[in-house]
């Protein structure tokens, strides 16, 4: 009997229940970091300055419930947006099913272990720091580029 397909193979995003969506996220810190939209070529330019709320250790939210309340800016990801944010990370398992590709190894659902995402230097703990105090203008002297994943490791 051949093996049941893992979910993320064999759903689209919207028809994904609220566990499967919420299990996408790789818990990286990624999309928690300021960013600044280059007005020229469009790119956007990640910084080290992390939202107030990440937990710069966990690298979660520490009240994802009120994100957005307490964060105004803070964008919830939905099946129908995540192809238009241009500044989620190219790492981002969201984006990655959003535009038809696959998981990559380091990614908890594939790896079975939440630890490949910081093995594969995706994680930003460790990296980021706290954006309190720093003012928009602040920012540019904190952009940083985001490092590539690290090649599986054979055990």
């Amino acid at each position: 009997m051949p093996a049941e397909q893992p979910f993320w193979k064999t759903k689209t995003l919207a028809e994904m229940d609220r566990a499967e969506w919420e299990s996408l996220c790789d818990g990286c810190g990624r999309c928690c970091l300021n960013k600044l939209e280059d007005e020229d070529s469009g790119e956007f330019l990640y910084t080290r300055a992390a939202c107030k709320l990440l937990d710069l250790k966990t690298c979660r939210c520490t009240d994802y419930p009120n994100r957005s309340r307490i964060v105004p800016d803070c964008v919830t990801l939905t099946p129908k947006n995540v192809p238009e944010l241009g500044w989620l990370p190219n790492t981002c398992a969201y984006r990655l099913l959003s535009e038809g590709k696959s998981l990559p190894w380091w990614h908890p659902l594939v790896s079975g272990r939440a630890e490949t995402v910081t093995e594969a230097g995706i994680s930003v703990a460790g990296e980021a720091y706290s954006e309190e105090g720093l003012s928009v203008d602040d920012l540019l002297d904190h952009i940083w580029r985001l490092p590539k994943a690290r090649r599986k490791l054979n055990r």
